[in-house]
């Protein structure tokens, strides 16, 4: 529950700090008193954005903190959720700077306005008459019901796993348009891949391949040269291994006159072996070179193909040819990997679609079995606010399809007359029969304590005569369960608080400000009877008031 709420230049406001109590308070005062901008100011510390139009006083900041009691609220979960401080007395803090920068602060840790929001919003529900539109809203109805059949932390469930469901749902879209992608492309991966395979690519190979070719198209000119080199060596008249012999005879006689001479004699002997060998070398290359022009042809057919795959993939070299192969490879198994990734996705979101089914069927019978009760207290309420022949009623539709509520529709119909037909209740309702509807529905939600606080802004507005008694006895009932804090004109409201805050203006050196005062029981008397009877009540307003006051059971 709210219990402090201290405010610094905002709006007429320049300074206030006032405790809030449990039960429920009553917040009074004239038109244009204020009350509306002590409202604005609560909202900024509840995640609302803002400008600087709010700062009183253009040259300083303005600031609003208020302090809330959590001990009948298990948010620590959610503040650790944050990496927060939780205390049992919280404190979420605004700061507007003449600079139009805003700042929040929950416990003195920095926060987004998001995550002010989320935990705030848990808190207090600030219900004011525009607030009335959410019943035709479709998630507001499905709230009210899961509220009332407590179910609302099971819902909050349901939609964090239909998130996920959703989010699988879109990956399984786009893996399926991947793979059918792939699975187009397929066939064109595997034709090339395996015209590349069946080239047998081999680097080594290659290089060999474009020598023998050399080889075979100069065949005739290689045996040519050969051969005349070998009839030099060994069979003309003066060939170079007899010239070599010649010389080994004239240089081994003289190895006795030296290791000179030594060496000398054997490098000839090693030039002579040499020779012998080139010339058994080339003599065995000479025998085996033919002139076979269709094997010539075959292997620069061969060359061929493979030249027109390094055009026709844009590669300089066999090594890229075999690395473009490879990727080949890899987009065939890729393809086979999506369709395994799109049915393992399938799976997913099947075992997420059979959870979703088993919540969503647990929440339709809870709600099944709670409308007939709303529908009945919600009536029952209505006849007390005026509305006799009024009828509420729930509708419950089951669908196939999975929603973020489950697979339910909710409708809210309502009729006011005796005998009409029941339609949507935003279409059919006024708004001061819609203020009640409402009014009726946070009664009967208060009984839950789903929330610490409520705040009405004016929500009687519009009621008369018993009526008035009513909405003031729902109001002191829902005041049993939960903090109330209502802004009300109607004296029997403001009779039923158990703590009565008076917002009034004073005009202070020239400039108007808006004051907050808590009334003690005369001074809360006197305001009573002012409400019932204008600013110089008579001594039977006062005494009505005091009747008021003091037998607020009655």
């Amino acid at each position: 529950m709210l219990t402090h709420l201290q405010i610094e230049n905002y709006a007429l406001i320049q300074k206030l700090d006032t405790p809030f109590h449990s039960g429920l308070t009553v917040i009074t005062g004239e038109t244009g008193a204020g009350k509306s901008i002590l409202l604005g100011a609560l909202s900024l510390i509840l995640g609302e954005r803002a400008d600087t139009k709010v700062l009183n006083d253009k040259s300083r900041k303005c600031i609003i903190e208020g302090s809330f009691s959590l001990d009948n609220k298990d948010l620590k979960p959610l503040f650790d959720q944050y990496d927060l401080d939780y205390d049992e007395i919280s404190y979420f803090r605004r700061e507007i700077t003449p600079s139009g920068k805003s700042r929040a602060f929950i416990n003195d840790t920095p926060v987004n306005l998001a995550i002010m929001r989320s935990i705030a919003e848990q808190l207090i529900d600030i219900h004011s008459q525009h607030e009335t539109l959410m019943l035709g809203i479709s998630s507001f109805q499905f709230d009210v019901v899961d509220a009332y059949a407590q179910m609302l932390d099971e819902a909050d469930h349901y939609r964090k796993i239909f998130r996920q469901f959703q989010q699988k749902k879109q990956e399984l879209t786009a893996a399926i348009e991947n793979e059918r992608k792939a699975r187009a492309d397929l066939d064109y991966y595997q034709y090339q891949h395996e015209e590349l395979e069946k080239a047998k690519l081999d680097p080594e190979a290659h290089s060999r391949m474009e020598e023998e070719i050399s080889v075979l198209r100069h065949a005739e000119e290689i045996r040519h040269n050969l051969e005349k080199a070998l009839y030099l060596m060994n069979e003309a008249e003066h060939n170079v291994l007899d010239m070599l012999n010649e010389i080994r005879q004239l240089i081994q006689p003289l190895t006795r006159f030296g290791e000179t001479y030594a060496r000398l004699a054997s490098r000839i002997d090693s030039l002579h072996i040499e020779a012998d060998d080139i010339m058994q070398e080339a003599n065995g290359i000479t025998e085996n070179i033919e002139h076979d022009p269709q094997q010539a042809s075959r292997m620069e057919a061969r060359m061929d193909d493979i030249n027109s795959l390094l055009m026709k993939h844009h590669a300089a070299s066999v090594e890229e040819l075999i690395a473009i192969k490879n990727n080949y490879l890899k987009k065939i198994e890729n393809s086979t990997s999506l369709a395994e990734h799109v049915i393992e996705l399938e799976n997913e979101v099947h075992a997420f679609e059979e959870q979703l089914r088993k919540i969503a069927d647990h929440l339709s019978k809870a709600r099944r079995e709670a409308i007939p009760h709303i529908e009945k207290e919600i009536t029952d309420l209505l006849k007390k606010l005026g509305m006799p022949g009024a009828r509420f009623r729930v509708m419950q539709e089951k669908q196939e399809s999975l929603t973020a509520n489950g697979t339910d529709q909710l409708y809210f119909l309502f009729n006011a007359n005796v005998g009409g037909e029941l339609q949507d209740i935003a279409r059919i309702a006024s708004g001061g029969e819609l203020s009640r509807v409402m009014m009726a529905i946070k009664s009967i939600i208060s009984q839950k304590k789903v929330l610490p606080t409520i705040i009405f802004d004016e929500i009687d507005t519009g009621i008369s005569g018993e009526t008035i008694n009513q909405a003031a006895n729902i109001l002191g009932n829902m005041a049993r369960n939960m903090q109330v804090i209502a802004i009300t004109h109607l004296p029997q409201v403001a009779a039923k608080g158990q703590t009565h805050l008076l917002v009034y203006k004073e005009v202070e050196n020239g400039t108007t400000r808006t004051h907050l005062r808590q009334l003690k029981d005369n001074q809360r008397i006197t305001e009573v009877a002012k409400m019932l009877g204008g600013e110089k009540p008579t001594k039977h307003m006062v005494e009505t008031a005091k009747d008021l006051i003091f037998n607020k059971e009655k």
